[in-house]
């Protein structure tokens, strides 16, 4: 029995640059619209198919029924890696972005829909450099695992078993894995497609309102502009303030509500708690900031709702500074970088569903102290939860916790100040974007030591892959017979 099988991750890293090819020329209608060099694309599309012709002579003999979750855990990470590392060649070859540190970080930035970036004057990039960066959020967001469903349906359940591991607690909802796939690129196309549309209605033009849209439903936050949607009008705050929320619930709930089975919606714990956490935090954020600037109502509520909901679907657009908020402000927003958004959507962070879990954890704790002899159980949209399963998810929040603050203490090390350092950490490891300190949302990256963009880069993957899809390959279990 093999510990692995190496030629089937190789057919499967193969097909993943295939994909990555394609995504590259997608962006060559931006080139002729705009009269800009075709050359970083092309490039970049030699290189990559080149690659995968290679993977996919040497992977000619794979057995695709002999599949493992090793094999899942090994092929998910590798992939996402891969991924950003050729993601770097449209930047290094336009010379955009010339050092490899920085473009290692604003493509891994991309493809993990944090939305951080080294980039000191985004609105001098040509238009297809641009574009690209916000379709690398938008690639991310759909899962380069759900495009591999999609076009390598030899894989059968294995396609499924690749797409869970990239988010746990995701709920099967149909049975066949290519079904799945077509299902959850339908509803992520078609929030997309709304979007733009009414984005252009507004100020923004056609190439603004994909890019942000790409932006928005991925919950990346790249934008074209250096302020971010502080340079459009209130009308596209709303706009993009409303599909970032959209963009925190689970494509499950949007897959019930397509098939009317408003039963299945009502019973989504996670869904009400989400809507609820972003009511209560939005409304504590429009409080301090009427009570304590000379904001109006409306000003105070889209600011304070925007970057309340921008935060915990770890999207980072950002409608103001922030960091001039008042300082019980700026401590919410802080607490925000670990809400996340919902399990089986494109938002990172910790989950919905995970935070309630842990409270429901700990009512059962007081239960226990005053009933010792009580049997308690801990449910999550009326079905019990597994034990292993309970002891899983509160071991998630603290290894995320853990690595929040080992990947802090790692950044001051460094030589950067603590309110950087772990506002860096915690946006890159939920995928947010912005953070606090010198890396605020009118600020960057730029700035920080090459280790320090180098650790942020691999906690940016950390947190798109959920932490324990990594973190299984390197223990001693995964590599035991």
């Amino acid at each position: 029995m093999k510990l692995i099988n190496p030629l089937l991750i190789i057919r499967i890293l193969s097909t993943i640059l295939l994909v990555e090819t394609i995504s590259y020329f997608f962006c060559l209608p931006v080139v002729f619209i705009y009269k800009e060099s075709p050359s970083p694309f092309l490039w970049s599309a030699a290189i990559t198919t080149f690659l995968s012709a290679v993977f996919y002579l040497l992977s000619m003999k794979a057995d695709t029924k002999k599949f493992s979750s090793r094999d899942g855990y090994l092929a998910v990470t590798l992939s996402w890696v891969i991924f950003s590392l050729l993601g770097t060649l449209p930047y290094l070859i336009s010379g955009t972005i010339p050092s490899f540190i920085d473009a290692f970080f604003e493509s891994t930035s991309g493809f993990s829909t944090t939305g951080s970036s080294i980039l000191t004057d985004v609105e001098i990039l040509p238009y297809s450099i641009l574009f690209w960066r916000s379709l690398t959020h938008w690639f991310g967001g759909i899962g380069i695992i759900a495009l591999v469903i999609i076009i390598l349906p030899s894989l059968r359940v294995t396609g499924y078993q690749l797409f869970s591991l990239e988010s746990s607690m995701k709920e099967k909802i149909h049975p066949k894995t290519k079904a799945i796939g077509f299902r959850v690129l339908f509803i992520y196309l078609g929030l997309t497609l709304a979007q733009i549309i009414l984005l252009s209605i507004g100020d923004m033009n056609l190439f603004d309102s994909i890019c942000h849209s790409f932006g928005t439903i991925a919950t990346g936050g790249f934008s074209t502009k250096n302020i971010s949607l502080m340079y459009y009008s209130a009308y596209s705050q709303y706009i993009v303030m409303i599909f970032m929320f959209l963009a925190g619930v689970s494509q499950v709930v949007y897959y019930f509500l397509i098939k009317l089975n408003f039963k299945k919606i009502r019973q989504n714990e996670e869904l009400w708690f989400y809507i609820s956490v972003a009511v209560i935090a939005g409304a504590v954020a429009t409080i301090i900031l009427l009570n304590n600037s000379t904001r109006s109502f409306e000003e105070s509520f889209r600011d304070g709702f925007f970057q309340i909901i921008s935060i915990m679907t770890c999207t980072g657009f950002a409608s103001a500074d922030y960091i001039l908020w008042p300082l019980t402000a700026v401590l919410l927003i802080f607490l925000m970088m670990f809400s996340g958004g919902s399990t089986g959507s494109t938002s990172g962070g910790i989950k919905m569903a995970r935070h309630l879990i842990v409270m429901k954890n700990i009512k059962n704790v007081f239960i226990k102290l005053n009933h010792p002899k009580s049997v308690t159980f801990v449910r999550l949209n009326g079905k019990s939860i597994a034990e292993n399963t309970n002891i899983s998810i509160l071991s998630f929040v603290v290894l995320y916790l853990f690595l929040f603050v080992l990947g802090t203490i790692i950044v001051v090390i460094t030589g950067v100040d603590p309110v950087t350092a772990s506002s860096s950490v915690a946006t890159c490891m939920a995928g947010i974007g912005p953070g606090l300190g010198t890396v605020g949302p009118m600020s960057n990256f730029a700035h920080l030591p090459e280790v320090s963009k180098f650790v942020l880069s691999l906690l940016m993957i950390l947190g798109r892959l959920e932490i324990i899809t990594v973190f299984t390959i390197f223990t001693k279990a995964f590599w035991k017979l």
